[in-house]
């Protein structure tokens, strides 16, 4: 039984990211899918590996005596193997906020940010629940104020929604489940609109116009910090990422149309192996 249990958690996991297809609709529409099948799988093989682990390699449904062993070999391998992950994610993440405190501290139009003494163009929001800002001196060089001051306002849009700490969350999820199909372009296509959403919130700000230059300006910066708690304004992004983007800055607030809240009780499926605990024997 709890062999079976793992065996179809694994079924229905690689099923539901083999239904991922070319995004379309607003990014209000996309978002939720995207992020749905990013997350249900990994989730459900977490709850399902836990519930197998508390049951233990005994039970009365067993139709092979090794059948036990196997489900709870593979159970521990997995959730040690994810537990490490998120410690080494973890470590490296707080080595690099040392770092990145021993930057001088900058006041940009009353904004404190870690200077980064570089000619390179770069900005960026690094950390966990609490990141740090980083700007480069070759951006300040760069930029005039207004522009600027739209950097600035997207990556207070990242602040906003703790983009930094989500996604350190969702790239161990990544990391995790690699293996799955359509993982990295889920991946893309979430980092794409994670930074739609910033410029949304910039745009509220400022004016987007401002927004879709100072993109234009600082684009295919170089990779600098490559970690998911990073959210930078532009970084290597893909040609057809920059015209989505701008595409959205350039329509009307109110064709975007409203997040939707439905999709996310499909969320109640991954707490149903948790259910069966109760009931073993």
């Amino acid at each position: 039984m709890h062999l079976l249990m793992v065996v179809m958690a694994l079924m229905l996991a690689w099923y539901l990211r083999s239904q991922w297809s070319f995004p379309i609709g607003s990014w209000t529409e996309r978002f939720p899918r995207a992020l749905l099948l990013f997350l249900l799988p990994p989730l459900l093989l977490l709850t399902t590996t836990f519930a197998v682990f508390c049951m233990g390699p005994h039970g009365h449904i067993m139709v092979w005596g090794w059948e036990g062993w196997v489900s709870y070999g593979l159970a521990i391998s997995f959730l040690g193997f994810a537990g490490v992950l998120w410690l080494k994610l973890a470590w490296e993440g707080n080595r690099m906020l040392e770092q990145i405190r021993t930057y001088p501290i900058v006041y940009v139009y009353g904004t404190p940010a870690r200077l980064l003494n570089a000619p390179l163009v770069y900005c960026a929001l690094v950390g966990f629940w609490e990141p740090e800002l980083i700007i480069s001196q070759g951006l300040l060089d760069t930029l005039d104020v207004p522009h600027l001051k739209a950097v600035l306002a997207h990556e207070d849009g990242h602040r906003h929604y703790r983009d930094t700490c989500w996604f350190f969350f969702l790239g161990w999820l990544r990391q995790l489940t690699s293996w799955l199909p359509h993982t990295e372009s889920l991946w893309q296509e979430l980092l794409l609109l994670r930074e739609i959403r910033a410029d949304h919130w910039a745009a509220k700000q400022v004016d987007s116009l401002l927004l879709a230059e100072a993109l234009l300006l600082v684009v295919n910066t170089p990779i600098l910090l490559e970690v998911n708690f990073c959210a930078a304004f532009a970084q290597h992004i893909p040609t057809n990422h920059v015209t989505q983007r701008i595409d959205a800055l350039l329509q009307q607030p109110d064709s975007m149309g409203q997040p939707k809240l439905w999709p996310w009780v499909w969320l109640i499926l991954v707490l149903v192996p948790l259910l069966v605990i109760p009931f073993h024997h």
